[in-house]
């Protein structure tokens, strides 16, 4: 199974943020939208950066005036992505050896996706179902 494959079922949409906004702006990013990180652009298409929930936590402990912090400040600046055409093994080996769980999706230099380590889960979950479901087929017939 390819990337292409996972974002077929869940969608291209990603959600980015500026360098320059706040923390307490990309804390109201995040909870608008239900997520756990945003690609950080200053266009909406290159990846200037990406930024989690640890990133903010990380931030927190001990900042009195966190929210006030640009998100060029606390984002990952050297992202690892990846392209639609590879494989969902080498995403899930390049998110347990660099312990990720957002990679931005790239297609020319230009965010296409973004894969979650809860969508590489849904799709090997559904592989197994699958796979079982046949086996289990192959039996009885």
């Amino acid at each position: 199974m390819k990337i292409n494959d996972v974002l077929r079922g869940k969608g291209n949409q990603v959600v980015t943020i500026s360098p320059e906004a706040t923390v307490t702006e990309l804390l109201a990013l995040l909870a608008e939208h239900n997520i756990g990180a945003v690609v950080v652009s200053p266009d909406g298409s290159s990846v200037a950066g990406i930024v989690s929930e640890r990133d903010i936590v990380r931030l927190w402990n001990g900042t009195p005036e966190a929210g006030d912090v640009r998100v060029s400040a606390i984002m990952t600046a050297e992202v690892r992505t990846c392209t639609p055409d590879e494989l969902i093994d080498n995403l899930m080996r390049l998110m347990t050896e660099h312990r990720i769980r957002h990679v931005p999706v790239v297609v020319d230099g230009a965010l296409s996706g973004l894969v979650s380590i809860g969508d590489v889960v849904k799709s090997r979950i559904g592989e197994l179902e699958f796979e079982r479901e046949q086996l289990s087929n192959y039996i009885s017939s």
